[in-house]
């Protein structure tokens, strides 16, 4: 498809939205019920092509982090739009008198979305439900590496909407070039800081409002104070869930030296137990992915790191890449430096607080934190003295569960944030409104009447009055 393709296919789109510009809350949540009532009618299809897709992926897996997270956040819409849409009062400033001033919410337009192929489904459609709730039209740009889940999922979506309500546009590097270069009301990108980069340049060209949901290494912190066996299953399930492709995945660990055999052996338990069965374990997005799984290790292997299989090679005779974790990681390995993005656990021994908050701080900020423990001043430190897009206490990935909760990153992490009521200020312009009375409705009282020239008297005790 060309540029001049996408640019009329934009106009098309933004002539209907400018024909319905500030939807109804019914209208809305129309749309956004029937992306409820499309996931659910077609839960069992969108399952096998997920599995296609990925090789293996268990539909339960795909269940639980793909649909119900969509049909969570329809719920919170409808709890809350209603809410959400009403105008704020503010005050207003003792010289302008009766005058009153709110802000009103408004819809952008249209807005695009590029979605990845890790969770193709739920980070196709949650920001989609955030748009429309906020009054906009939707262009989604899938993910090429999950072919046939976008293939799919554009097919649906075509059945249950006009193409000026929700349009879909699939393919590769160009389309998504493209894409990312038309001048939308808001783009949404979900994917690799690399490609984020280059998303963003696109969009400069146009002044477009941009989100960017990105990724980076996220910390696991395990407090001496911690539960050892709790803290490696909740990371055990946190680094293994989905094939280790998760955006918030603890990307290393970092322990105390005197807990690191016990952390490790109690690790490898955890794993064993929960992933050992693969048909639970999900693969390898694609060949690439997998090489590059295979690239990471041996790359810190010959630089001194030693290998430490989480689950022992009699149960995983199936799996085409046995999930490790990595002890001794020199810091200039590849693995120390790019986002792991599998199933993979470097493990850092840190000996005390202050040494942990200077490793955090002397890296990229990452999209997640997690920590573990019992000691409420360690626990209070970490917060204050680290930054990150969001923090888990106590488990992992459940922050992105919680739809109050703003979800996005900080600095190379991303900008900006959804989920519940921040996608919905994500994609509105909040609207400044200002009605001008005058004192005790005088008219001559009112407004800028004081302080117009020519200048005199009045408007030098205006002045005195104001200070």
């Amino acid at each position: 498809m060309s540029i001049n393709r996408f640019t009329l296919q934009l106009d098309e789109i933004k002539a209907a939205y400018a024909s319905e510009p500030n939807p109804t809350p019914q209208v809305r949540l129309e749309r956004i019920g029937r992306i409820e009532r499309m996931i659910a009618a077609n839960e069992e299809k969108i399952c096998k092509v997920l599995t296609a897709d990925f090789g293996n992926r268990h539909p339960i897996e795909s269940r639980l982090l793909e649909f119900q997270m969509i049909y969570q956040a329809c719920k919170h819409v409808r709890k809350h739009l209603k809410e959400w849409m009403k105008p704020q009062l503010v005050a207003t400033p003792g010289f302008l008198g009766s005058s009153q001033a709110w802000t009103q919410m408004q819809s952008m337009g249209v807005v695009g979305i590029m979605s990845p192929w890790n969770y193709p489904v739920q980070l196709a459609l949650v920001p989609a439900i955030a748009a429309f709730a906020a009054g906009n039209r939707v262009w989604l740009k899938p993910s090429e590496r999950s072919s046939r889940t976008s293939g799919f999922l554009a097919a649906l979506i075509q059945e249950y909407f006009h193409p000026s309500e929700f349009c879909v546009s699939v393919g590769g590097t160009e389309v998504a070039e493209s894409f990312a270069a038309l001048p939308f009301d808001h783009l949404f990108f979900t994917g690799s800081g690399d490609i984020g980069k280059k998303v963003m340049r696109a969009a400069a060209d146009h002044l477009t409002p941009i989100t960017l949901e990105l990724g980076g290494k996220s910390p696991a912190i395990v407090d001496p104070s911690a539960n050892l066996k709790e803290a490696a299953a909740s990371i055990a399930y946190g680094k293994l869930v989905n094939g280790g492709q998760t955006c918030i995945a603890p990307d290393y660990v970092m322990i105390h030296a005197s807990d690191y055999d016990a952390f490790v052996q109690e690790l490898q338990n955890a794993a064993q137990k929960q992933f050992s069965n693969p048909a639970e374990f999900t693969s390898a997005i694609d060949e690439h992915q997998l090489a590059r799984w295979h690239h990471l290790v041996q790359d810190a292997v010959d630089r001194g790191a030693q290998v430490i299989p989480l689950i022992s090679s009699a149960d995983n005779v199936d799996l085409p890449f046995t999930p490790v974790a990595l002890r001794n990681v020199p810091e200039d390995s590849l693995i120390m430096q790019e986002e792991v993005f599998g199933p993979i656990l470097p493990i850092v021994t840190i000996n005390d607080i202050d040494s942990t908050i200077r490793y955090i701080n002397n890296r990229p900020m990452p999209l997640a934190l997690y920590w573990f423990g019992k000691n409420k001043e360690v626990m209070k430190r970490i917060l204050n003295e680290t930054r990150s897009g969001g923090v888990t206490i106590n488990d992992t990935l459940l922050h992105a569960a919680v739809e109050d909760l703003p979800f996005g990153g900080i600095g190379a992490s991303g900008m900006g944030a959804y989920h519940g009521k921040a996608g919905f200020e994500a994609f509105s312009h909040r609207k400044s409104v200002l009605e001008v009375r005058g004192f005790l409705g005088l008219h001559f009282l009112r407004g800028t009447q004081l302080a117009r020239p020519p200048y005199g008297k009045g408007v030098e005790r205006l002045l005195r009055w104001l200070k």
